[in-house]
This record gives C-alpha cells, structure tokens and sequence, in this order.
C-alpha cells in the first residue's frame, strides 16, 4: 500500500468512518473516468480542484459534472488564486495530480464544498492514488474536512 492510500485510509479511520478505498483496474484521473469505474453519476465525483493561494493552496470539491468559477472562487478564498503547478499540489497536499484525496492532506488549506454534492447518498473521491476512490455520504466529506458549503461552480465539464 502506498504512503498516500494509506494517509487517506488513516485519515477515514480517525473520522470513525467505514469508507474503504477501492482499487478501480483502470484509472480515474478524471471525473468520467471515475464516474465510468464505479457505474455512478458523474456528479457523484467528488473533484479535487486546488488553485494556488499564497504560500499554500485553496481547495474547491466540485460534483464531476461542474466546474470551478475562477472569479466566485477567488471571492471565497478573499484574494488572488493561481493554477496551482504539480510540484505545490504534491508539497501542500502529499498527493499528486490526479490522485488528490480531500482527506489525509499532509498541510492545513481551506476547502469548499459544492452543493450539487449534498444531493447525492453516497459520493466518491480520491483515495491518493490514480487508481483508488473512496465512498462517502457527503454530509460525512463535509464533517471530516471541515469544507463550507458554498457557489463557485459552473455547470459543464
């Protein structure tokens, strides 16, 4: 088990929560992709997408069918964000691109959660790995990492 898939399976199992990552055979570096691997909705994806702020990162979880709204994002994190480079999602977070978990992030970032996400029983997100997802009742996402609930998408993938 990697370092990565097993910071997320810790960090569910302090949350008290029974999610179990699940090995996908093919990857899930995209919403669709994930969406396909599971057999669920794409907007049950619940995406990673982080913007540079600053020294760190602001963290934006988007059911997979939408998108962030640059403007309305850089309105909620109150300042200027940037595409965040590869090197600075894997030195804020621990995880690489494509496999980014809202769960088990090695540094604090603030992080805002979709409401398109609520509607749905069960959604899925990264478990740190290109190949591995986790389920998880939004109201619990929302719990574990502490995400507000606000609107900074758009609707299109």
């Amino acid at each position: 088990m990697s370092k990565s898939l097993r910071r997320v399976t810790a960090a569910l199992d302090a949350a008290g929560l029974d999610a179990r990552p699940v090995e996908m055979s093919d990857q899930t570096r995209t919403a669709a992709e994930a969406a396909a691997a599971v057999g669920c909705e794409l907007d049950q994806i619940a995406k990673s997408i982080l913007f540079g702020q600053g020294d760190g990162c602001a963290l934006f979880l988007t059911a997979g069918g939408n998108q962030v709204d640059p403007d309305r994002a850089a309105t909620l994190a109150g300042g200027v964000l940037t595409r965040a480079d590869a090197a600075t999602v894997r030195r804020v977070t621990g995880f690489a691109i494509g496999g980014v978990s809202p769960v088990g992030l090695i540094s604090e970032v603030p992080i805002w959660m979709d409401a398109r996400l609520l509607a749905f029983g069960t959604v899925w997100a990264a478990a740190g790995t290109p190949r591995h997802i986790f389920p998880v009742a939004p109201a619990d996402l929302q719990r574990i990492t502490g995400a507000k609930v606000a609107e900074f998408t758009t609707s299109g993938e």
